[in-house]
C-alpha cells in the first residue's frame, strides 16, 4: 500500500501577487536602496521611514500592475517576467551604475550575440539565480486557485483599486520628500524595479505617439557636386571613421597625460577638443549623427528622413559602409555595405572577433565593386569600428598594444580597481591610434590618383568608474561629460587641401571651438563640395577655413 504524498497547500492569486510584489520591492531594488543610503538628506530614522514608505509605494504599484494580469494563464508568466527583468536590471545597475530607460532597452534589443557574450559573468548568474530563478521555481510549484470569470474580474478590480489607493495615499504622506527626490535626483526614477523596465518596454512597443511615422522622407533631392576651380582635379576620397565608445578626455592629442595617440601625433592632424555627442549610446547617437536635424530636432522628429549618405549618393558619389560591429542602425540600408565582424581571417580575427584593421584588408576589393562612373566623381567610405566597446576592453587589443598594465580582465568592471579599468580602456585607444594611422597610410598611397582625407569621430563616450559609474547610456540630461564629450580628428592630404582650399593650419587654430554631432551632416557635405538646400554653412566646421 502506497503512502499518500502530502499535497502542497493551494495558493490564491491574491497571495502570489502580494508576495511577488513585496519580493520585487525589497530585494529587486537593492540598487535603489544603495543609492538612497548615499544621499545626505536621507539619514537616520527619517531616511529609514522614507525608505519603508518608498518600498510600500513600489510594492503597491506592482500589485496594481499584476492585478490586471491575475488570470489562470497569465499570472505566473507575468510574475516570472518581472522577476527576470528586475534581476538583470539589478545586476547592471549595481555593477555599472547604469539606469533602465527607453534608450537602454533599445540598446538591449540591438545587442548581438558577441556583445551579449561579453556581458556574461558568474556574478550575473548568481544575481539572476537568487533574485529570479529560485523564486520562479517556487512559484511554478505552487498549486493556485482561481475563481470563476465573473468573481475573478471583481477580485482583480478591487485589488487594483486598493493597490492604487495605497500607492497614492503613501505617496501623499511623503510627498514633499518624494517630489524633491524625483526632481533633484532624476536618475532614481530609472532605478525603480521592475516598473522602470515595464515603462521602457511599453514606451517602445505600445505608446506610439512620440514615434516617427509614415514612409522615409527623401532629403537633398537637389544635391549636386560643385565643380572645383583651379588645376587638374583628382576625385576626392574620404574615409569617415565612426569610432566606438571613445571619450575625448583620454586622447593625448587633447592633453591627456598618457601617450594614447603616439602615431597620430606624428601626422598633420587636427584634433578638436570640445565636441558633444548626440546621445550616450550607439542606438541614439549613430542615427542622429547622420541626420540633418541635430540632437534636439532628431529627438522631436515626426518622420524619419534619409541621411547624408543618401545625399552624397544622390549627388553622384560612390558611397560604401564597412562595419566591424553590430550594424549600421539602419543608416547604410540604401548604399553598398559590408560587415567584416564575422570574417575568419587568421591574422585579423580570433575568438569570434575581428580587429578593426580587418576593414583595411578588404577595402580595395570592396571599392573595386563600386560603379566606376561614380568613383570617377569621388568616393566616401564609412568605417564603423569595434573601437573601445566595453565592458570587455581587454578583448579589443592584441598583446602588442597593451602598454598600460595591469589591465582589468573582468567584465564586471566594478570588481577591478579603477586604475586597471583605465589601463584596459586606454589600451583600446592605443590600438585605435594604430588603426587610424594605418588608414592615413592607405590614403597616402592613393594620393597619385585621388584627393584624400580622413574624418574620425566617436558616437559617444564612456564612464570608467567616476562616481561609481561605468559604461554609458545614462539619460542625456543627467549623463556626465565623460559619456558625452567625444574626439573628432581630421587629416587632409596636400592635394585635398589645394583643391578644397581648406588648410589644416587654419583648422588647428579652431580646435578648441565648441562643436557637436549637429555639425557632421553639413561638414561632410561641405568637405565633399555638395550643395543642396538642406546644407547650412553655419554648421559646417570647415566653412570658415574654406573661405580664407
Amino acid at each position: 500500500m502506497f503512502l499518500d504524498t502530502p499535497r502542497r497547500p493551494s495558493r490564491s492569486a491574491f497571495f502570489l501577487i502580494l508576495l511577488a510584489s513585496v519580493w520585487l520591492a525589497v530585494f529587486g531594488n537593492v540598487a535603489l536602496w544603495r543609492s538612497l543610503t548615499q544621499l545626505p538628506d536621507l539619514k537616520g530614522w527619517h531616511g529609514l521611514l522614507f525608505g519603508a514608505a518608498f518600498a510600500l509605494i513600489i510594492a503597491s504599484a506592482t500589485t496594481a500592475l499584476l492585478s490586471l494580469l491575475a488570470w489562470r494563464w497569465t499570472l505566473k508568466p507575468a510574475i516570472s517576467l518581472l522577476l527576470l527583468l528586475a534581476a538583470f536590471a539589478t545586476y547592471y545597475m549595481l555593477m555599472y551604475g547604469i539606469v533602465v530607460d527607453t534608450p537602454m532597452v533599445t540598446n538591449v534589443f540591438q545587442t548581438d550575440a558577441r556583445e551579449a557574450r561579453d556581458q556574461l559573468s558568474w556574478r550575473l548568474g548568481v544575481t539572476v539565480l537568487f533574485l529570479a530563478v529560485l523564486p520562479m521555481i517556487w512559484l511554478w510549484r505552487q498549486p493556485t486557485t482561481y475563481a470563476s470569470i465573473g468573481t475573478q474580474v471583481m477580485r482583480n478590480v478591487l485589488l487594483c483599486v486598493a493597490a492604487l489607493t495605497v500607492t497614492l495615499g503613501t505617496t501623499q504622506l511623503v510627498f514633499q520628500d518624494f517630489a524633491s527626490l524625483m526632481r533633484n535626483h532624476t536618475q532614481l526614477r530609472y532605478q525603480i524595479n521592475p516598473l522602470n523596465s515595464v515603462y521602457a518596454l511599453l514606451d517602445l512597443t505600445v505608446v506610439p505617439s512620440d514615434q516617427p511615422s509614415g514612409p522615409l522622407q527623401p532629403l537633398g533631392v537637389d544635391a549636386h557636386i560643385t565643380p572645383r576651380t583651379g588645376a587638374a582635379q583628382h576625385p576626392p576620397l574620404l574615409l569617415f571613421v565612426l569610432g566606438e565608445t571613445a571619450r575625448s578626455a583620454n586622447f593625448s592629442l587633447n592633453g591627456y597625460a598618457r601617450l594614447t595617440n603616439p602615431l597620430l601625433a606624428k601626422e598633420n592632424v587636427t584634433s578638436f577638443t570640445q565636441v558633444a555627442s548626440c546621445g550616450t549610446s550607439t542606438a541614439e547617437s549613430v542615427p542622429c549623427m547622420f541626420s540633418h536635424l541635430g540632437r534636439e530636432g532628431y529627438a522631436k522628429r515626426s518622420h524619419d528622413f534619409e541621411n547624408w549618405l543618401d545625399v552624397l549618393q544622390r549627388a553622384g558619389y560612390a558611397v560604401l559602409w564597412m562595419d566591424n560591429q553590430s550594424g549600421c542602425k539602419g543608416q547604410c540600408d540604401r548604399i553598398p555595405n559590408l560587415n567584416t565582424s564575422e570574417l575568419k581571417l587568421p591574422d585579423q580575427c580570433e575568438d569570434g572577433e575581428c580587429r578593426d584593421t580587418v576593414m583595411l584588408t578588404q577595402l580595395d576589393k570592396e571599392l573595386a565593386k563600386l560603379p566606376s562612373e561614380r568613383r570617377a566623381r569621388g568616393t566616401v567610405v564609412v568605417m564603423h569600428q569595434m573601437g573601445s566597446h566595453g565592458p570587455a576592453y581587454f578583448k579589443r587589443t592584441p598583446a602588442a598594444f597593451k602598454p598600460f598594465v595591469p589591465e582589468c580582465t573582468d567584465t564586471s568592471l566594478s570588481q577591478c580597481n579603477q586604475a586597471q579599468v583605465v589601463n584596459a580602456y586606454d589600451n583600446t585607444l592605443v590600438f585605435t591610434d594604430y588603426f587610424l594611422s594605418r588608414a592615413i597610410g592607405w590614403l597616402k598611397d592613393k594620393e597619385k590618383t585621388a584627393a584624400t582625407a580622413l574624418f574620425y569621430v566617436a558616437d559617444h563616450g564612456e564612464s570608467l568608474g567616476e562616481n561609481n559609474l561605468y559604461l554609458h547610456g545614462l539619460p542625456y540630461a543627467m549623463a556626465p561629460a565623460e559619456q558625452k564629450q567625444v574626439p573628432l580628428i581630421t587629416w587632409l592630404s596636400p592635394t585635398f587641401e589645394t583643391q578644397s582650399r581648406i588648410k589644416t593650419s587654419c583648422l588647428q587654430k579652431q580646435r578648441d571651438r565648441a562643436l557637436s554631432h549637429d555639425h557632421l551632416f553639413h561638414s561632410v557635405l561641405g568637405l565633399m563640395a555638395v550643395k543642396t538646400e538642406v546644407y547650412q554653412p553655419t554648421l559646417d566646421l570647415f566653412a570658415d577655413c574654406a573661405n580664407r
